[in-house]
């Protein structure tokens, strides 16, 4: 990595098979939402991706308050998918996410609360320009079957990846989540349907209580838990899903902070990741991460963040325990 006397910076483009990001970094869901809120904040051309607030058929209103919580490490947060419905998102958010020109790319998370809800808001976002990709968040409630979550169930995750997939061209990232006795299942389930590729993971459902109230800390009683708390569990669930689908373009998610905690990601199997809680306290957090994964890369020799995936050292001989420890 030299040129003539003077050393040049590995490249942190990365290529998910065929979907290209500029940096390995991007802003993970509810955090930027479709960038324009962060523009004066942050140079959005510096950054790998956008990844929007996610989007529904009808608006929805969200949770009562209070929706979010700090605790140890992390934060609890209980919105409940608040959002102007996929006409406004159509008429206010699409003309600002094609004036952007594709950089960043921006990816639209898209939710609902039945299969054809998604079908009808995936056909409606399929074709705006400017989006690179759509990112079905299917850790949501299925009114249809008794409210179970659909990224819980993998006959579900199936059904709904499937009805997705066959409406666009348009690359679809399944958002899994971690409560779930085996993610690697419901992660199978998902790419028979057509996913292009899987967002791991999503928060993990968690609680908080106010010991001088005596009530939840959260207007809904239970929400989702994000931040460093969380960042071994996605580290886990990326490594279990990329060693059974290693061929498989993953984008690591859950309390990335720090370039190391992003590298660990990668090392573990995903091709690129999405920084949440830490824009909250730091609205450049995306660009710090990426230009320290860069230095990173450059101190290890290597050409660019794709080097990292299959790096991991692990004893030849694993012993196949899923719930080690002692008891």
């Amino acid at each position: 990595m030299t040129n003539g006397d003077h050393p040049t910076l590995p490249s942190l483009e990365v290529d998910l098979n065929g979907l290209r990001f500029a940096t390995p970094v991007l802003a993970a869901s509810g955090c930027f939402n479709t960038g324009r809120e962060m523009a004066d904040l942050v140079d959005l051309t510096r950054i790998g991706g956008i990844v929007t607030k996610s989007v529904t058929l009808n608006p929805r209103k969200g949770m009562p308050v209070p929706r979010m919580a700090e605790t140890a490490s992390g934060m609890l947060n209980a919105i409940g998918l608040q959002n102007v419905g996929v006409t406004e998102f159509r008429a206010k958010e699409a003309p600002w996410i094609e004036s952007l020109g594709g950089t960043p790319p921006v990816i639209v998370s898209v939710a609902g609360r039945s299969v054809d809800e998604y079908a009808q808001v995936t056909i409606r976002v399929r074709d705006l320009p400017g989006v690179a990709a759509i990112e079905a968040n299917i850790s949501c409630p299925n009114v249809e079957r008794r409210n179970q979550v659909f990224a819980c169930h993998p006959d579900q995750a199936l059904e709904v990846i499937g009805t997705m997939s066959r409406l666009t061209t348009t690359p679809v990232f399944a958002k899994l989540t971690a409560d779930v006795t085996n993610i690697v299942d419901v992660a199978e389930a998902c790419i028979r349907g057509g996913a292009h590729g899987l967002s791991l993971i999503n928060t993990l459902l968690g609680m908080a209580i106010d010991t001088e109230t005596f009530r939840p800390k959260l207007g809904a009683v239970t929400g989702g838990l994000s931040g460093p708390a969380i960042k071994p569990v996605a580290v886990r669930c990326v490594y279990q899903v990329a060693q059974a689908f290693p061929d498989v373009p993953i984008l690591g998610i859950g309390g990335i902070r720090t370039p190391e905690d992003a590298v660990e990601l990668l090392l573990a199997g995903a091709w690129a990741v999405q920084v949440g809680t830490a824009n909250f306290f730091d609205p450049e957090a995306t660009v710090r991460i990426a230009e320290g994964i860069q230095g990173f890369l450059a101190r290890k020799g290597l050409d660019g963040p794709a080097d990292l995936r299959r790096r991991l050292e692990t004893p030849d001989r694993v012993r196949e325990v899923a719930y080690p420890g002692g008891g």
